[in-house]
């Protein structure tokens, strides 16, 4: 809303005004917003939580430190989308098609989750909310960021064009004035001007690591059964987007098992995502990388800088010992925030890295699982891969300190991220 007031201002030549138009301060201003609303919110919050005794119950799984945990309040996070939404509502141009798809997805999963929660708590029932009634929901909405990102025409690319050569880039240089060519000091700077005037393109292309032109089209799927249009190429791009939300989602939800560990990491991915939208939404950087440039996905970058504001703000409450839990309410929204964030920015294909904390938590339940009934169906003994799963669980079991537990899987999930920004170049 502060972007119209400023465009007005500026309108008027008022001193300051125009720094609004800078997504760098705008970025900045709400991350520091979104990390006091956290603190202030979460202190009012926690308290008003402890008042209505929503608190956790445990299941004794006889894990070290499990009971102390009871009746620790639970729903903290209300605390995330509330520090999320209104730096976005001050700072972000709303009419911006990738903001209304984030901000209604954190709402459609935050509303999720609190069901969820709200089921185990008021309703005493342990289980929570359906596991079908969870799925439907996540896939209503893959469908509407399927349907979004495939049809509306705001969602563009500007792919490369037929750049310049360097000779041609040299002589346009000696052609400028002094003043023009001091400006542009080198033969990338034009060629990313001359890539910005590219047309902008509705396409399914999305980034693949690894891979020398480190592009792939969704088309390719019914190109490859006589579909050379691609116009029928959303029966498998939907689909996909489905399953990367909800399995995402349900990563951050399998990863909120220890104080500050689903916000930690978050946290981490959440910086790696805001550098990829940065540098996908700035011409220079994209044609730099040789990635693809996405018109107006700077705002993103705002969005995404609120998310980590709020995820460190909560962790100042949900670190070890924890005064109060996200529950469902936030894992499930910042698992969603995280892989639609992927998917806007075309780096979906990304995920098993970026998110390789959450990846590693899923697979371990699933082996768990698939091993216990294949093992009983065998031998007539359920047998376990782990001593516990999730993952982390596993180490509790060791005897690791959860805190030291935690610390860990972050910094693991900082070197993911780094690694996830190596492969823009290693290809």
């Amino acid at each position: 809303m502060l972007c119209y007031l400023f465009d007005w201002l500026e309108d008027l030549q008022f001193p300051g005004a125009q720094v609004f138009q800078y997504i760098s301060f705008r970025a900045a201003c709400s991350f520091i917003l979104s990390l006091i609303v956290s603190m202030a919110f979460g202190k009012w919050m926690i308290k008003k939580l402890r008042q209505k005794q929503i608190g956790e119950t445990v299941r004794d799984l006889g894990l070290a430190g499990q009971n102390e945990k009871a009746g620790t309040p639970t729903m903290g996070g209300i605390i995330i989308i509330a520090s999320i939404l209104i730096p976005v509502l001050l700072f972000n141009r709303l009419g911006n098609v990738y903001v209304l798809l984030m901000i209604f997805t954190t709402l459609w999963l935050g509303a999720l989750g609190f069901a969820d929660d709200y089921i185990k708590v008021f309703k005493k029932n342990k289980e929570g909310l359906h596991p079908k009634a969870k799925l439907a929901g996540q896939i209503i909405l893959g469908l509407v960021v399927g349907i979004v990102m495939y049809f509306h025409p705001s969602v563009v690319i500007k792919e490369s064009a037929e750049l310049p050569s360097k000779n041609v880039c040299s002589s346009e240089i000696l052609k400028m004035s002094n003043e023009d060519a001091s400006a542009t000091l080198n033969v990338e700077a034009v060629q990313a001007k001359e890539k910005s005037k590219a047309p902008s393109v509705h396409s399914t292309k999305t980034t693949i690591p690894f891979v020398k032109n480190n592009e792939f089209d969704y088309a390719w799927f019914t190109k490859w059964l006589g579909d050379e249009d691609g116009r029928w190429s959303f029966l498998f791009y939907i689909p996909i987007i489905i399953f990367i939300i909800a399995a995402v989602s349900n990563g951050a939800n399998l990863t909120d098992g220890l104080d500050g560990l689903a916000t930690g990491t978050s946290a981490t991915v959440a910086v790696g995502l805001a550098i990829l939208a940065y540098i996908s939404g700035n011409v220079v950087f994209a044609d730099y990388l040789n990635i693809m440039y996405i018109p107006n996905i700077g705002e993103l970058v705002i969005y995404i800088s609120a998310l980590i504001g709020a995820c460190i703000g909560f962790y100042w409450w949900n670190c070890y010992p924890a005064q109060v839990f996200m529950g469902d309410t936030g894992s499930l929204a910042l698992g969603g925030i995280i892989a639609v964030s992927c998917i806007i920015i075309r780096k979906e294909l990304l995920i098993p890295l970026l998110c390789g904390v959450f990846l590693i938590q899923s697979i371990s339940v699933i082996m768990q699982v698939s091993y216990f009934k294949y093992t009983k169906k065998r031998y007539g003994e359920g047998r376990r891969i782990f001593r516990m799963a999730p993952l982390h669980h596993h180490y509790q079991k060791k005897g690791i300190h959860e805190s030291k537990i935690v610390q860990r899987f972050i910094v693991v999930s900082i070197l993911l991220v780094g690694l996830t920004l190596v492969t823009l170049k290693l290809r």
